[in-house]
């Protein structure tokens, strides 16, 4: 735990005195929903970018960091890619899940499955039922 004198948590900051702002975070939960939206249909990555704020609720996803967690995807075969070309203007890298990225999906969904009852649980005590 941190000292009282120290920056605290990322998921929380006071915003005034006596008021907290609190983010519930699940780490690493882009991943999830990139092999979400890639299950969905096979996509370049401008949008996936633009896709992303709604499945994980941040305000803008950082470009290059997305790009980075394709290609680590990729490297790790849970992801394929191709160049395409065929609409106009420059062409552009399609990304599709893979039968081995599908199975990491249905593990996420198991996992999110089980951090879901455990924040039920909490929120059952905390209202007292």
């Amino acid at each position: 735990m941190r000292s009282r004198g120290g920056r605290g948590a990322r998921c929380r900051r006071m915003v005034r005195p006596g008021h907290w702002g609190v983010r519930a975070r699940v780490e690493r939960f882009s991943e999830p929903a990139l092999l979400l939206l890639l299950r969905e249909r096979a996509t370049h990555g401008y949008e996936l970018l633009e896709a992303l704020p709604s499945l994980t609720g941040e305000a803008r996803v950082d470009m290059g960091n997305l790009y980075r967690v394709l290609r680590a995807l990729e490297e790790d075969g849970l992801v394929t890619s191709r160049w395409e070309s065929g609409e106009p203007g420059p062409a552009k890298r399609t990304y599709e899940l893979t039968e081995e990225g599908r199975r990491l999906l249905d593990e996420w969904a198991g996992a999110l499955r089980r951090s879901r009852s455990r924040i039920d649980d909490f929120l059952e005590r905390y209202e007292g039922r």
